[in-house]
């Protein structure tokens, strides 16, 4: 059997977790490590027994052997390099943020529809074991219908620097690098529901904080405590036309005692938490109770959701299932994204015509 060849596109932290998962799945090669910096390329290659390397994306749309790429840039270069892409015939799994903007949003869209290829959106927590257990149960109407959810995923120390707090590459800060994953948890539990109204603040109150001593933290391998450019923190309410609401907030820098990862979801008939750790609570013969499954991990496996998110999109790729992240719900996790910002430039809330 044939495996399905693939590039992955950008060698920075993140792409060890895609270049690993392709290893790891016997039906996919890794043919080829892409990157700007030509040395990086290289020395990733090399690492993950790619059968060759580039430093132009020319040469990797021009190559047929290649099928699919894994895009693993900054945030800004997204929707170029997937339109590119999509438009050379290769499937694409982009990691998220989809882009920047709901227009180029609709832009990847619209190439996607036009390619007929498979555009995987790398939110990967969809992806988790977890989250699909969870799934099963409220699918089953376990919890009946989810009205209410929040999130937090709070950093008392933690901006990356480099691009990451490079508003112009990445978009933005904590709400489009880790918001975007508990708002898309939330909201791909509650069944999708469409957007009607986002409120949201951000502020810039904390810088980077490099001063701080005796706490370690993520540096971006272009790390630069002098340049930031991005929020410290943002917090959002966001109203779906079905009715149900989700309460976000999350933070790169934050005067708090703890690091805090929260995600809870609220129905008529029962509750869950996802994290930190997944527990379900219902009720029968009058009494409220927590079930607490018996699992090897209860809350998020980075690794095994990464091998699970790659494993599905080769899957997609063979045409064997659909895509679990959709080009159309980036599109719509855009329209929260950028309305959150919108609304905490312009102080006031942003409705969204049905």
């Amino acid at each position: 059997m044939s495996k399905v060849k693939v590039a992955v596109i950008g060698a920075g932290s993140i792409s060890d977790m895609h270049m690993q998962s392709y290893q790891h799945n016997e039906r996919a090669e890794l043919y080829a490590v892409v990157d700007f910096n030509e040395e990086r390329a290289k020395e990733k290659a090399e690492k993950f027994n790619a059968k060759t390397y580039y430093s132009n994306l020319e040469d990797v749309f021009a190559n047929k052997e290649i099928e699919a790429v894994s895009i693993c840039t900054w945030n800004n270069t997204h929707a170029e390099i997937s339109i590119a892409a999509l438009k050379a015939g290769k499937h694409v799994l982009v990691e998220k943020p989809l882009c920047t903007s709901v227009e180029s949003a609709l832009q990847i869209e619209e190439a996607v529809k036009q390619s007929g290829k498979v555009l995987q959106v790398g939110f990967v927590r969809r992806y988790d074991t977890n989250a699909q257990l969870l799934k099963q149960f409220i699918d089953a109407g376990e919890l009946g219908e989810i009205y209410y959810a929040k999130a937090s995923c709070l950093r008392r120390l933690g901006n990356p620097g480099g691009w990451f707090a490079d508003k112009e590459r990445s978009g933005g800060g904590p709400l489009i690098d880790l918001g975007v994953h508990v708002i898309d948890l939330c909201w791909y539990l509650m069944g999708c529901p469409k957007v009607k109204t986002v409120s949201g603040n951000t502020y810039n109150k904390l810088g980077n904080r490099a001063n701080v001593k005796n706490l370690s933290f993520y540096k971006a391998a272009d790390y630069d405590p002098t340049k930031n450019t991005v929020e410290d923190m943002a917090n959002a309410l966001i109203r779906f036309e079905n009715g149900a609401s989700l309460m976000v907030d999350v933070s790169f820098t934050l005067h708090a005692k703890k690091d805090e990862l929260s995600v809870k979801l609220y129905g008529d008939k029962g509750g869950a938490e996802v994290e930190p750790e997944l527990s379900i609570v219902t009720e029968k013969h009058d009494t409220i109770l927590n079930v607490s499954p018996q699992l090897d991990k209860l809350s998020f496996d980075f690794k095994q959701g990464f091998q699970n998110e790659i494993d599905h999109f080769i899957s997609s790729v063979l045409g064997e299932k659909q895509t679990l992240s959709p080009v159309q719900d980036g599109v719509e996790m855009m329209k929260i994204l950028c309305g959150i910002y919108e609304s905490a430039q312009s102080g006031r809330e942003i409705e969204y015509s049905v």
